[in-house]
């Protein structure tokens, strides 16, 4: 609840925004309740991948914007949960058959199925979290997000961070979502070692190979990769997997009191979202990776819903607030390195830094 609100708050904000840049409509005979009327006609829908909207992360982060635009707005809307990849394309053909003006489906894995139901409907409007295709598609509405960006703050002050001089990372799939984040902290760790003349190491990927769980869903199978980590002397580890990260936190709190494993999360902010699994988790929580999801969801939907649906590309970037980090658990980063990553952030915005 408390995640809902915090996103909720923000989406009113960047509404007002949006209202206060915008141009005064032209006249064109149409009334404010033929509008109303128009605006509670419109249904958009979200069909999840496997990871399901109670994964405390990306598909929840998605699933949370188009709740808080369907109350917003007065629009109707409507889901469809995945269990494996078997669902996607039924899933999406009952969000069509509904009658959904707007279907916004959640992750790379579900380019396929919505580039073929796209084809098959080319009246109907879509929208993909996590995948841009090469060739574009007339009617499905990219939206990506700069991970890297946020990943490499986070791998600078992971480095900072850490007591033993080793931090860890792990992916879900080996799919380009995945890696982008496990690229960035790859980068900032690197660029702190530059800049102090440290080695700190990361385990678990070296820009082409690494750990992969080969599963958004299995909890176990993340904590065993997080031990083995732990095994090997590091005391964080970013864990790119989903609900998979949860094995991750269940690891850091086997291992003792919150301090001596962090964990840093990813998509959406763990401190807020992970407490529902298990209330002491968000004390392991270093960080998180942060897609604003759920924003962008309801920016996407919102110019949907007032006729002003466009298939141009969505990029979240440090710089619009697209991605980012929450700050950092008390007392592990002091003053002066809280103040270097600001001005890394800055030169990542100003191009002078490229993860």
């Amino acid at each position: 609840m408390k995640n809902t609100l915090r996103f909720g708050a923000v989406a009113a904000v960047g509404a007002l925004a949006l209202v206060a840049c915008s141009s005064a409509p032209e006249e064109t005979g149409a009334t404010a309740s033929d509008s109303a009327a128009a605006t509670a006609s419109y249904k958009a829908c979200m069909v999840s991948d496997a990871g399901g909207f109670d994964d405390a992360s990306f598909n929840q982060a998605g699933y949370e914007g188009l709740q808080t635009v369907a109350a917003d707005l007065g629009i109707q809307y409507n889901s469809a949960q995945s269990t494996s990849d078997a669902d996607y394309a039924p899933n999406i053909a009952a969000m069509i058959a509904d009658g959904c003006d707007l279907t916004i489906t959640v992750g790379f894995l579900l380019a396929d199925a919505t580039a073929e139901a796209a084809a098959a409907n080319p009246d109907s409007d879509f929208a993909i979290i996590d995948n841009t295709y090469e060739t574009p598609i007339d009617n499905v509405k990219p939206l990506t997000f700069e991970t890297d960006e946020a990943a490499f703050l986070a791998g600078y002050g992971a480095a900072a961070a850490t007591k033993t001089g080793i931090v860890a990372t792990f992916g879900g799939m080996q799919i380009p979502t995945v890696t982008i984040f496990m690229d960035g902290f790859l980068d900032g760790v690197n660029y702190y070692n530059e800049q102090k003349g440290t080695s700190v190491k990361v385990l678990g990927w070296d820009g082409t190979n690494g750990s992969f769980a080969d599963s958004f869903d299995d909890t176990t199978k993340g904590q065993s990769l997080s031990q083995g980590f732990i095994d090997q002397g590091a005391d964080i580890i970013m864990p790119v997997a989903g609900p998979v990260g949860q094995g991750t936190l269940a690891a850091a709190k086997a291992a003792g009191a919150p301090g001596n494993i962090w964990v840093i999360g990813v998509d959406s902010d763990w401190t807020l979202t992970q407490g529902a699994v298990d209330p002491d988790y968000p004390s392991y929580v270093l960080t998180s990776v942060m897609k604003q999801m759920g924003p962008a969801v309801y920016q996407v939907v919102s110019e949907a819903a007032a006729g002003n649906y466009s298939a141009d590309p969505y990029v979240g970037t440090l710089e619009n607030d697209g991605v980012g980090l929450p700050g950092w658990a008390a007392g592990t980063l002091d003053d002066a390195t809280l103040a270097e990553i600001d001005t890394i952030k800055a030169g990542i915005i100003d191009g002078s830094i490229a993860p």
